[in-house]
């Protein structure tokens, strides 16, 4: 018996705690497990065949959003698979071992929902590329796609002066939050740029935000900065080319939505099992988190039809178990 496509995603959709290919071959009879990792360094499996997924499944809208950030497959422990390599964790707050995986998730402001339409593997020592990189070429191919959106959000790591002016030169608007020691000018040019956090904010300035400049833009480039308290130990200073926008509160709502994509980050490790794979070889672990992302997005919209969370549907295969086991219990207590 062959592995294939059909069989391993159903693996991943059905496993609660183990995402092996010996695992899986010990519960299908007439499967190898050898047949599992062929199946996965053979196979070529790619982001286009998310984007096909998705494009069945999502609803676009004018206003839509895209949304970009990077997550970390954890591979802490493992020490001789392929494209492994050391890199910030902003989950971990340290360096840890793994895999880079920059997504692109596209937010529907009208029904409140969202689905991942695009990822790429970050891998520079094998294609050279960086995380920028790959976030321009998720907005081009989007862009080539039709999909309809008018708002970027992104990440600090990703408020490079090229990509910010290419999102502007598209008629699109973005919010992005800058490092603390970005070099800006509030002064119309009066005084020397100096580090965002030691601007001064008055009254007016903390709700309606401030016009600046920031070094390394063109000199007469300008944009809307906002001092966002988070929380009690955490500010965040945003800019943007939404000169409508003269709220403080308003930037907050809308730089909130980028935490969709922390969602789907979350739910993608917690039901699919996308940092569990263990084979050793580029190919497999590329193959792994793509047919991984389609399971989310399959799961997702389970639970959008029936009104629930992926959480809980990944749960609920457990219910007929437990009815089972009460019932007719395999290990009786005594």
């Amino acid at each position: 018996m062959k592995t294939t496509a059909q069989t391993y995603k159903q693996f991943l959709v059905s496993s609660q705690v183990n995402y092996t290919g010996t695992y899986l071959a010990e519960h299908i009879e007439g499967l190898d497990e050898n047949s599992v990792y062929r199946f996965l360094k053979q196979s070529r499996f790619t982001p286009r065949m998310v984007w096909e997924k998705a494009e069945a499944v999502a609803e676009w809208d004018e206003n839509g959003y895209l949304l970009f950030d990077d997550t970390i497959i954890d591979k802490d422990f493992s020490f001789k698979i392929d494209g492994v390599r050391k890199q910030y964790s902003g989950n971990a707050h340290g360096i840890i071992k793994g895999i880079g995986v920059v997504n692109c998730v596209y937010y529907n402001p009208r029904l409140d929902r969202f689905w991942v339409v695009d990822y790429r593997v970050f891998d520079p020592e094998r294609d050279g590329e960086t995380k920028i990189d790959h976030v321009h070429e998720m907005i081009s191919a989007a862009i080539n796609r039709k999909i309809l959106f008018q708002t970027v959000l992104m990440d600090s790591w990703y408020s490079d002066t090229k990509t910010v002016l290419w999102i502007d030169s598209l008629g699109k608007t973005f919010y992005c939050p800058i490092k603390k020691n970005r070099m800006t000018d509030d002064s119309k040019g009066k005084y020397p740029y100096r580090a965002v956090e030691s601007l001064e904010w008055d009254e007016a300035s903390n709700t309606n935000g401030k016009i600046v400049k920031v070094r390394g833009f063109p000199k007469d480039y300008k944009m809307k900065l906002f001092r966002v308290i988070v929380s009690t130990d955490k500010t965040e200073y945003v800019i943007t080319n939404d000169f409508i926008q003269d709220s403080t509160e308003g930037c907050q709502k809308e730089t909130a939505i980028r935490w969709k994509i922390e969602q789907f980050h979350r739910e993608t490790k917690q039901v699919t099992g996308i940092e569990k794979n263990q084979c050793r070889t580029n190919r497999s672990q590329r193959n792994h988190i793509c047919l991984a992302i389609q399971v989310w997005i399959f799961l997702s919209e389970k639970a959008h039809v029936h009104k629930t969370t992926v959480y809980d549907m990944k749960r609920s295969l457990l219910d007929e178990y437990m009815v089972e086991q009460l019932r007719n219990p395999r290990l009786v207590y005594c």
